[in-house]
C-alpha cells in the first residue's frame, strides 16, 4: 500500500451515501494531491459513479468529511463544487452536437458586453485548446463533426474555464479507439503538468498504468486498497477489485512465471469434476432396471 507523501488538495474521510436500504458508499476515504492523477477503479456496482456525483455535488454525502487543504467544506450542490474548484467531466460529456466548439465551451457562461462577445470567446477558446495541445482544426466546426477524442478534449477544456483545482474524469477513454485514447491520455498528463489534481474513473488497467500515480480500489462501496502504480502488479489490483487472489489474471501470471502446478493439479483426472448423466441417460437406466 502506497503512502501519499504530498499534502492533499482534496481529502475525503468516511464518506457514506445510502439510497434507501442500499448502501452505495460506506466510509470511503480518498486523497488527491496537486499535480497527481489518482485512478479510482472497481467492478460494476462498486460505487465509483456515486463517488463522482458526490464530488460533483449531484448527491450530498450522508456522512463523512470533505476538506480542501486544512479547510473542511460542504458540497451541497453543483454550484458549491464549482465554487470550490471541482470540475467534473461525465462519461456522456454533455455536449450539444449541433453547436460549434466555442458555443459548447461557453454554453451558459457566455461573455457579453452589450451583446455576445464572439471575438473574445473565440480567442479564449483557442487559448484553452493550445494549453492542452488539442488537435482541433477549427473552433467553429460543429461538435458532431469531431472524433471521440476531440469531443473529450472539448469537454475537458470547458471544465478549465473556471480555473479548477480538481478535475474528475468519469471513464474518459470509454468507447474510444487506440489513437483517440492516446490523445486523451496525453491530455490527462498535461492536466497533471499544470498542477491540477485529477481523479480518473476507469475500468482499463492499461490506461490507469499509463497516466495514474496511485490507484484507489472500491469494492461494494468500500475502500479495498490503495496502490502505487509503480509498485503494484495488475494481479494485486485485480485481486482487490474482485476480492479474491485466485483469478484468471493471477493464474495467467503464474503460467508466465512457469508455476503451473495448480493447473496440472486441476487437470489431473482425480480432481476433474464428474460428468452428470443427462435426463435421457437417467430414463434409459431406469428402463434397464425395470426390464431386469
Amino acid at each position: 500500500m502506497a503512502a501519499n507523501v504530498a499534502p492533499a488538495a482534496l481529502s475525503l474521510r468516511g464518506i457514506s451515501k445510502n439510497f434507501g436500504a442500499v448502501a452505495a458508499l460506506t466510509d470511503v476515504d480518498l486523497d488527491v494531491a496537486p499535480g497527481e492523477v489518482v485512478a479510482v477503479v472497481g467492478d460494476n456496482g462498486a460505487g465509483k459513479s456515486t463517488l463522482v456525483k458526490v464530488l460533483a455535488g449531484v448527491h450530498r454525502a450522508d456522512s463523512g468529511r470533505i476538506a480542501f487543504g486544512d479547510t473542511e467544506v460542504t458540497i451541497a450542490g453543483p454550484a458549491d463544487a464549482h465554487a470550490l474548484g471541482v470540475a467534473t467531466v461525465f462519461q456522456d460529456l454533455a455536449l450539444c452536437e449541433n453547436l460549434d466548439v466555442v458555443e459548447n465551451l461557453f454554453l451558459g457562461r457566455e461573455l457579453r458586453r452589450r451583446r455576445l462577445d464572439e471575438v473574445t470567446m473565440e480567442l479564449r477558446s483557442w487559448e484553452l485548446l493550445r494549453q492542452l495541445s488539442a488537435r482541433i482544426p477549427s473552433v467553429r466546426v460543429p461538435v458532431a463533426a469531431l472524433s471521440g477524442g476531440q469531443r473529450q478534449t472539448v469537454a475537458i477544456a470547458r471544465s478549465l474555464l473556471g480555473d479548477p483545482r480538481i478535475i474528475v474524469l468519469d471513464e474518459p477513454t470509454a468507447a474510444l479507439g487506440v489513437a483517440q485514447t492516446t490523445e486523451v491520455l496525453n491530455l490527462i498528463e498535461r492536466l497533471r503538468d499544470r498542477g491540477l489534481g485529477v481523479v480518473m474513473i476507469s475500468h482499463n488497467l492499461a490506461d490507469v498504468r499509463a497516466v495514474a500515480d496511485r490507484v484507489a480500489v472500491l469494492r461494494l462501496g468500500r475502500n479495498n486498497g490503495f496502490f502505487g502504480v509503480a509498485e503494484a502488479s495488475d494481479e494485486d489490483i485485480v485481486a482487490a477489485i474482485i476480492g479474491a487472489s485466485d483469478n484468471v489474471v493471477t493464474r495467467r501470471a503464474r503460467r508466465g512465471k512457469g508455476d503451473v502446478s495448480d493447473e496440472r493439479a486441476a487437470d489431473h483426472p482425480r480432481h476433474a469434476p464428474r460428468a452428470q448423466p443427462s435426463p435421457r441417460d437417467r430414463r434409459s437406466e431406469r428402463k434397464d432396471e425395470g426390464d431386469e
